[in-house]
């Protein structure tokens, strides 16, 4: 069931990038795997995917001690700085970075495991205040700013769109934060590439493909409804 439920959409991202010329190879799909269980992971993980996103640091360090090594795991939650020691060794990229003082406790766990964590600067498109991330006017300085830290790439943005009935209605969000990349590229700011585009969850992600996105964050598409009474902070 879950490998069907992936499988679907993939399906479903490559017939959105036929619709605007694009190669499905530059979408990855990240199935989020908050709530649920290792053996859930493993099904997938023993078809072959390797990209899950886990929004809680207790549950992401329990899972990665647990599943295979070679496990690509995408912190999407909102991170607090005195957690990051706790993932910095192995975590593939950081969707949620939205102040500078996250930003340097990155980097300051990043030199201790002497690598460099990729990272993406959340972006709050809508303006809901009920989410966290920046204003859009605030992202080019942002990155700017970050981009002097020597263990921290800036790779991209991320956004969480409104959740809407209808997923046109989030076009417009999607719209925005792949303009404000493009602006944001083209100022070619050392040790930032702003190639990677993280929008779309299980309500939208079809209208996010077509809008650009290059990473989607599905869940409940894939998993199936989730169980917050497990949830871990």
């Amino acid at each position: 069931m879950l490998i069907d439920n992936y499988n679907a959409v993939k399906q479903k991202i490559s017939e959105a990038c036929e619709r605007r010329g694009r190669d499905p190879k530059e979408v990855t799909l990240i199935a989020v795997s908050k709530t649920k269980p290792e053996e859930d992971i493993l099904e997938l993980y023993q078809a072959g995917v390797r990209d899950f996103g886990e929004n809680y640091i207790q549950e992401l360090r329990q899972k990665q001690e647990d599943l295979p090594k070679d496990i690509r795991w995408h912190m999407i939650g909102h991170l607090q700085r005195n957690k990051v020691k706790y993932i910095a060794p192995y975590v593939t990229m950081i969707h949620s970075v939205d102040t500078i003082e996250l930003a340097k406790t990155i980097e300051k766990e990043a030199a201790k495991n002497d690598r460099v964590i990729p990272i993406l600067i959340e972006v709050n498109v809508a303006g809901e205040e009920s989410k966290f991330g920046l204003a859009p006017e605030e992202v080019p300085g942002f990155v700017k700013e970050v981009s002097t830290l020597p263990h921290v790439e800036v790779k991209g943005l991320m956004t969480s769109a409104p959740f809407v009935e209808n997923a046109e209605d989030d076009r417009p969000v999607f719209a925005q934060l792949r303009q404000l990349s493009v602006d944001i590229a083209s100022e070619n700011t050392d040790n930032s590439s702003i190639s990677v585009l993280s929008m779309g969850m299980t309500n939208d992600y079809e209208v996010a493909v077509e809008e650009g996105s290059t990473m989607v964050r599905v869940g409940t598409a894939i998993f199936g409804k989730r169980d917050y009474g497990t949830q871990n902070a």
